[in-house]
């Protein structure tokens, strides 16, 4: 391998980590892009083709989690913490947060959700389903939930009073979609913890 790999930050667990899958706006354009060029080559390439069909099924994965804890999502209260693809940015275009949101949405569930940097955008871009109430906190956000699906890792999620968002939940049920959380801590505090990719 080129001694490249070793030292470039963007390869690794900083960016493989297990989770709802990627999105945003240029790297799933990129993926395909190589898979278009490929085939106009005469060159099927079959390996970006099954990551995209296995980045497809991450979130179906992680939603069936949910729907199995809940059996049905109608008129149920979700939390969702996030809406960006990533942290640290107010970019939500082709973001998985949004698409898990609006997919629960459209299977009747009640929907309140945070984001610390991209609500704006999501109601500028009206990328929300209509029925999405967007809040100013994670623990309103919480309120009331029977379910808080962690989208997005920010690292305010992990700085949270876990205490005070258990209290303001309806039932205690955390799906954590990005591995942002330790499983001990949440279960230690009550908390029925969910993950990716983790027992």
């Amino acid at each position: 391998l080129p001694i490249w790999i070793g030292m470039d930050k963007r390869i690794g667990r900083n960016f493989l980590n297990a989770g709802l899958g990627y999105g945003g706006s240029c790297f799933p354009k990129d993926v395909k892009a190589f898979i278009a060029i490929a085939e106009e080559l005469g060159v099927p390439f079959q390996l970006l083709k099954e990551v995209e069909r296995i980045n497809a099924s991450q979130l179906e994965r992680f939603l069936k989690k949910v729907r199995d804890a809940l059996w049905v999502l109608r008129d149920k209260k979700i939390a969702v913490w996030g809406l960006s693809f990533k942290p640290d940015t107010d970019d939500v275009r082709n973001s998985v947060a949004i698409e898990l949101i609006n997919k629960i949405a459209a299977e009747g569930a009640i929907v309140t959700a945070y984001d610390p940097k991209g609500m704006e955008k999501a109601k500028e871009y009206k990328l929300l389903d209509s029925r999405v109430r967007l809040v100013e906190s994670p623990v309103e956000a919480a309120g009331g939930a029977e379910a808080l699906l962690l989208a997005t890792e920010w690292k305010e999620f992990a700085r949270q009073d876990f205490a005070a968002v258990k209290a303001a939940m309806h039932t205690p049920l955390l799906f954590d979609g990005r591995n942002l959380l330790n499983p001990s801590t949440m279960r230690g505090m009550g908390f029925v913890y969910y993950g990716v990719g983790r027992p």
